[in-house]
């Protein structure tokens, strides 16, 4: 009769733990981004205008834009590497979520989406 015995684990590596960590933060901050303001987000565009169809475009928008980027995004990613091309990704999310946050000054781009 044979046991069953359970292969040794095999620890990650430094680098390897870095590279899971920033793709982990990567997907996190992206669906943080999303799903965060999903619940709230019909309600405080209708602050800004009555049109429930905008509000709609506004937040579909976002998703269209996502569906449309990433063919081209992939080879763009397959050329130059996949590094950059997040690095390029997340700095544009980065700056557009930052310029949304703010008040009154920056503001006016996000105000003309809803």
């Amino acid at each position: 009769m044979s046991t069953l015995t359970k292969p040794d684990r095999v620890a990650f590596t430094p680098t390897q733990r870095k590279v899971l960590f920033a793709l982990a933060s990567v997907v996190g901050l992206r669906m943080l981004g999303l799903f965060l303001v999903l619940p709230i987000f019909t309600l405080y565009g209708l602050q800004f205008t009555n049109s429930r169809f905008l509000v709609g475009f506004a937040f579909g928008s976002y998703g269209l834009t996502m569906a449309i980027l990433q063919i081209p995004m992939g080879r763009l990613s397959d050329r130059i590497g996949r590094r950059k091309v997040l690095l390029l990704g997340m700095t544009l999310f980065s700056l557009g979520s930052f310029l949304c946050a703010t008040p009154t000054g920056f503001l006016t781009p996000c105000r003309l989406a809803l």
